[in-house]
């Protein structure tokens, strides 16, 4: 049996954009930072990393089909974070953020990863953006690493 898989390594030339819902910006500023560090660590060059912020999740699908649709990009990382409240407007908004990215990633055939948080408690959001459970964002842009080497490896 022949096994594909990707690998975590860039060549610099990789062009990747990360999307941020800006709402719940106290948690989401950490999971830009560690989408940065994870993309830098891996061989990533800084020059060819953009920043797309939006007002909130919700928002992310919209920008990430127009990011896709430009061909600038490579792939991209999507991070934001949706944080239980009162009402049911929660399960809307994490609904159907993560359907829109998934959706938009389907139409365009290039690598995304949803890094979205969706958390009972500000608590848990706190964990996941790198207080105790690792950061997510970092996690998003490895996955998207290890994603644009899988699509060339399937490509020879």
């Amino acid at each position: 049996m022949n096994i594909i898989e990707g690998n975590l390594r860039l060549t610099g030339n990789e062009k990747i954009a990360v999307i941020n819902g800006r709402f719940n910006h106290i948690i989401t500023d950490r999971l830009v930072e560690g989408a940065e560090d994870a993309f830098k660590r891996h061989g990533g060059n800084e020059d060819n990393l953009d920043l797309i912020l939006v007002p909130g999740a919700f928002e992310i699908p919209f920008a990430l089909e127009k990011a896709l649709a430009s061909g600038k990009y490579d792939a991209v990382c999507c991070v934001g974070a949706v944080i239980r409240g009162a009402t049911p407007h929660f399960d809307y908004i994490s609904a159907e953020a993560t359907k829109g990215i998934a959706t938009a990633a389907m139409n365009h055939g290039l690598p995304v990863s949803n890094g979205v948080l969706t958390t009972d408690t500000i608590e848990q959001a706190i964990e996941r953006a790198g207080s105790k459970v690792g950061n997510k964002g970092a996690e998003a842009m490895i996955t998207i690493i290890e994603m644009l080497d899988l699509y060339k490896a399937m490509d020879k």
